[in-house]
């Protein structure tokens, strides 16, 4: 009977672990989707594509849509194809003040 406790708190301890490192990872994604989107939004001049973003925060493609989903929700985007049939999101331009310039 002990043993088998011992190998329950065992597997609970590993699944908590497990869920703590998954946030981590999810957290660190997230900060790094973040980044590039602000990145590219005043790099690309409010013209994100999927591929961009995806490589640019280094994250798996369908992360990088779920994200760009919720952007697209938040900020009214609109969903354009270029002369070549690329896709890209056109956002409203971001316009910083010049002292958040710096902070970039």
């Amino acid at each position: 009977m002990a043993l088998l406790e011992f190998l329950l708190v065992i597997g609970m301890g590993g699944f908590v672990g497990l869920l703590v490192i998954n946030n981590l990872n999810e957290n660190k994604q997230k900060k790094r989707l973040d980044e590039a989107f602000y990145q590219l939004l005043e790099n690309q001049n409010s013209q994100i594509s999927l591929i961009q973003l995806a490589a640019s925060a280094r994250v798996e493609a369908q992360v990088a849509q779920q994200y760009l989903d919720a952007q697209v929700k938040i900020f009214s985007a609109i969903l354009e194809v270029d002369d070549e049939g690329d896709t890209f999101y056109r956002f409203p331009r971001l316009r910083l003040p010049p002292s958040s310039m710096k902070e970039w």
